[in-house]
């Protein structure tokens, strides 16, 4: 009954596999070897299109540092409230930026909208040097509710954050996941809709640790290797982060991968649409489910050793509220998840007796 995050997961055998190769014989450091050269153009097969690629172990860093090439100290990012990079990083984005500020855009919603954007700069009226400028755009993808942004709305968003001098940077933690539910092309969703640079992540999605910064705006770039020599993110051994996107990348093994925990997400949502207790928040579109349970049913299950979260009530949408002794709790499927996780964890809320 693991639905406690996607990190939870191991490696896939076909990323350690190639971990195993890249571990024989010697090979330059900082990432001058073969194995991050061969990513390297496997990301620009991947995606289509050039592009500059800088390999990191974590997404902090990775969207920290992507987003310090896009702003100065005194602008801002633009985001959804309950962003990654707003709630989840310890300030990370200003630390590593010199203090650029992140304004949340929306309220109770579940995506960042048109609306909100179009809101924002109706709105504001930057008296510089007085008051701060906006500079970038950040989406999540799959984002922190579950829900997927279509090939339109990110084309919509980035179009208007053009038009208004924003650079887009996108946080693609679970990008895979995002692909393979619209099933359309990654660069769909990436550069042909406007998108800058890309943090893709392959660690929720069957690597041990292995992020990339993609840089589609290639001039955005230029002093990307100084911020993470500095920030102590160029790692000695960067064969590690190559080896484990070559074996990531083979034969669509990243597609499969999030296939499978998109498809356990919404095989685990069918089941438990059946049950009256409980309340599904948001439709399940990727490989994350958001539910209303009443406490004694979630402590149940978390004493029959179910792995869940509950999630800040501050993320609902609008019209939806708990009722005493309610919680609003996350499950998170992967590519290790299983039909007895799911069985078992039914189960348990079938026979739940209060």
């Amino acid at each position: 009954m693991q639905f406690g995050s996607d990190n939870q997961a191991g490696a896939s055998q076909q990323v350690l596999e190639t971990l195993l190769q890249a571990n024989t014989g010697f090979t330059h450091g900082y990432g001058e070897d073969q194995w991050c050269a061969q990513a390297t153009e496997a990301l620009k097969t991947f995606f289509g299109c050039e592009l500059d690629v800088f390999f990191v172990a974590t997404g902090t860093a990775a969207n920290s540092l992507a987003l310090s090439c896009l702003v100065q100290p005194w602008e801002t990012i633009l985001c959804h409230h309950h962003s990654h990079i707003l709630l989840d990083e310890s300030t990370a984005p200003e630390f590593f930026s010199g203090g650029a500020r992140l304004v949340p855009l929306t309220h109770q919603a579940g995506k960042l909208e048109s609306r909100h954007l179009e809101h924002f700069f109706q709105n504001v009226s930057p008296e510089i040097p007085h008051t701060p400028s906006a500079k970038a755009l950040s989406i999540t993808q799959t984002n922190e509710a579950g829900q997927v942004y279509t090939v339109e709305e990110v084309a919509t968003l980035s179009t208007l954050a053009h038009d208004h001098g924003l650079h887009v940077h996108m946080d693609g933690a679970r990008f895979a996941n995002a692909v393979a539910s619209l099933a359309c092309a990654p660069a769909d969703i990436s550069w042909k809709a406007g998108v800058d640079v890309l943090t893709l992540g392959a660690t929720k999605c069957g690597a041990l640790a292995a992020e990339a910064v993609i840089f589609f705006n290639r001039d955005l770039s230029e002093n990307f290797i100084h911020r993470r020599k500095r920030s102590g993110h160029l790692i000695s051994k960067g064969r590690l982060f190559g080896a484990q996107f070559i074996g990531w990348l083979k034969d669509d093994h990243w597609l499969d991968l999030a296939k499978h925990a998109n498809s356990k997400a919404q095989q685990l949502a069918d089941t438990l649409e059946t049950f009256s207790n409980i309340q599904q928040v948001w439709p399940c579109q990727a490989n994350e489910l958001f539910l209303i349970m009443s406490e004694q049913l979630s402590e149940s299950l978390q004493t029959a050793g179910a792995e869940f979260y509950q999630w800040p009530v501050t993320a609902l949408p609008a019209g939806t509220t708990l009722k005493q002794n309610e919680v609003f709790v996350r499950l998170v499927t992967s590519f290790a998840t299983t039909d007895e996780h799911i069985t078992e964890f039914c189960d348990r809320i079938r026979n739940f007796v209060l």
